[in-house]
């Protein structure tokens, strides 16, 4: 797997200061992604071990609140699998900071559609929140936290799991003066 962008102190991919995994590859095509660079799974560099230890040495920082993996596509197959041993040493490592996601990608479809996988549940597993769906264009709203277009939800997946659909995720207090 490779990883198009890594960054260490990002506050716009979920609450707090994050660190923001890109990983490389998407087929989807969202018209006007904001990362179509990242699309090609050959784009960026090799997510290694010397990169996985740079990225747990930063999280043990007591200021960064959690990871968020994006991409690219997180959900697609190849990736998956390729995140995942290393989301687990993330959550064995730092059980209390937060793992988000985003997936163009449905709920629906990640839990039993087309793309899910044979590590899909494990994966979701470990996440606190989804961010689910395709970027479109034409529901493009700038005033949305976290997201780019009105049909993506925010999804709390220890609950949507114990639920077995999707629930929205329930923003933090200190978070609750922003539009969700």
């Amino acid at each position: 797997m490779n990883y198009a962008e890594i960054k260490y102190y990002d506050i716009a991919n979920g609450p707090g200061v994050r660190i923001s995994l890109f990983v490389s590859g998407c087929r989807r095509g969202c018209k006007n992604c904001f990362n179509q660079s990242a699309w090609d799974f050959n784009a960026g560099k090799l997510f290694d071990e010397t990169v996985e230890q740079q990225i747990l040495e930063q999280l043990s920082k007591s200021y960064i609140q959690g990871i968020t993996l994006l991409g690219g596509e997180p959900f697609e197959p190849e990736n998956q699998r390729g995140l995942l041993p290393f989301i687990r040493k993330v959550k064995e490592l730092y059980p209390n900071k937060s793992i988000w996601a985003f997936s163009g990608n449905t709920w629906e479809e990640l839990a039993s559609g087309h793309a899910h996988y044979e590590v899909t549940d494990e994966l979701l597993s470990y996440l606190d929140v989804l961010v689910d769906g395709p970027f479109i264009q034409d529901l493009y709203d700038i005033s949305l936290r976290f997201r780019g277009s009105r049909n993506q939800r925010l999804l709390d997946v220890k609950e949507s799991i114990k639920n077995g659909c999707a629930i929205e995720w329930v923003d933090h207090p200190l978070y609750a003066s922003h539009k969700l």
